[in-house]
């Protein structure tokens, strides 16, 4: 146990004491940060804007057919399809003359192909047009319904969650983002320090190193030693990011003006509202900072990283062991480690595959079967687990994974330790999963 004690410490202290380690701990949030809101600024300025020329036989959209921010509609005179671009359109929609309620096609011509969300919305403010219509015909005032529909914009849903005698407010876009989030990282983490420790080991053991390490300790203790310091280095990269995270938000707290957070206060204590008689009513900002702050209260943030870490360590032991036994019997060539990380990496894709799909809908019995099998669960519990305990997800279910993962990370281990043993000193032979499986399944 000494041995694998210092074994631990070394892969340890050798990475948190590199550069590289402390520019990716402090570089990556900011990094995350960065990249969402790049591509939030490209998502909305990224899009192309639509001019439409319409062609309509019909003589009522115009003035029911509604602009939006990537499609403005226009009824010019003189414009045809073959002149719609000379006159500084884009597109041009020609609508047939319509005959009582029979389906009836139009059509938008346009030199290039328009996006699918481009053609939702053309077909839904034109479904709406013809809807105002009808409603006009009807003998409903246009301008009284415009002003209804505005005036009715004032109901929030506000969803509560039942356990037993008690109730809790949930946010299922928080639930969402939390799940995906959480299990995003462990899937991006998998890859990266499973990787690092089977480059570790091909490293040893193309230089020799191996050859000098195991004389004084077993090969066994050799692969733990370094599964568990590359594992302790990715725990503490993952509560660095938690403490900075938590010092960025108290510092952007001080740049608050202190009538804002007063405000967001007394909303607290009022769940929200200004108490009756108040001479003052929250501003704007005081209601997204409580709103922000109200829906990040409603998740179970204890159970959520408690999880979270023994997710992340159970399924990083669990992938590091095949990855270990992968870079033993890899030689100078990267294409066998490779073809050889194959099998290894489809689980975790397919994982992830899984999680996207339980994120959204986490009752399902392929989102239940494989957040309890130890090849998927690390990724997809985590993705149940953020929609709530015992609620979505029983004590059993959640039970039973923590076990499962357990008994495959020990199983994982003992193969891959076996495999390991051997291949960690066989030099100049390919390879191939049949014959480690049989060192995995020898007796010895």
């Amino acid at each position: 146990m000494n041995k694998i004690s210092l074994i631990i410490q070394r892969e340890y202290l050798t990475r948190v004491k590199n550069k590289r380690f402390i520019l990716t701990t402090i570089l990556m949030p900011l990094l995350i940060v960065g990249f969402i809101a790049t591509a939030t600024f490209l998502a909305i300025k990224g899009k192309d804007s639509h001019k439409i020329a319409v062609i309509d036989n019909n003589s009522f959209f115009k003035g029911n057919l509604k602009n939006s921010n990537e499609v403005s509609f226009d009824f010019p005179a003189g414009v045809d399809t073959t002149n719609y671009l000379t006159k500084g359109y884009t597109d041009i929609i020609l609508i047939p003359k319509f005959e009582g309620s029979q389906k009836v096609n139009y059509i938008i011509r346009s030199k290039k192909r328009i996006s699918i969300t481009t053609e939702g919305t053309i077909s839904d403010r034109i479904n709406a047009a013809i809807e105002d219509k009808m409603l006009q015909d009807a003998g409903i005032n246009k301008l009284i319904l415009d002003s209804i529909h505005k005036q009715s914009q004032f109901a929030e849903l506000k969803a509560v969650e039942e356990n037993g005698s008690t109730t809790k407010e949930s946010n299922a876009a928080l639930s969402y983002a939390i799940g995906f989030g959480s299990g995003m990282l462990i899937y991006i983490t998998m890859f990266i320090y499973g990787a690092m420790v089977m480059r570790g080991v091909m490293e040893e053991k193309t230089n020799r190193i191996a050859e000098v390490v195991i004389s004084s300790v077993k090969p066994f203790q050799l692969m733990m030693g370094k599964i568990i310091g590359i594992g302790a280095v990715g725990l503490t990269q993952f509560l660095m990011w938690i403490i900075l995270i938590v010092g960025l938000t108290t510092v952007a707290q001080a740049f608050i003006p202190h009538d804002v957070l007063e405000q967001v206060n007394t909303l607290q204590q009022y769940n929200g509202q200004m108490p009756a008689g108040g001479m003052v009513k929250a501003g704007e900002a005081a209601q997204q900072i409580y709103k922000v702050q109200h829906t990040i209260s409603t998740a179970n943030w204890p159970v959520i990283i408690g999880c979270f870490i023994f997710y992340f360590l159970g399924g990083y032991l669990f992938y590091a062991a095949l990855f270990a036994a992968v870079g033993s019997v890899v030689n100078e060539d990267p294409q066998d480690a490779q073809s050889l990380m194959l099998p290894i990496t489809m689980p975790i894709i397919f994982s992830f595959i899984i999680m996207s799909n339980a994120v959204q809908d986490p009752s399902t019995p392929i989102a239940i079967w494989a957040s309890i099998i130890p090849f998927s669960s690390p990724m997809v519990m985590m993705a149940r687990i953020a929609y709530g305990i015992p609620g979505t997800v029983p004590y059993w279910q959640l039970a039973a994974s923590m076990a499962s993962l357990i008994g495959g990370f020990v199983f994982t281990t003992w193969l891959s330790g076996k495999i390991y043993r051997t291949g960690i000193l066989m030099y100049g032979k390919k390879v191939t999963w049949k014959e480690m499986g049989k060192w995995a399944f020898r007796k010895s």
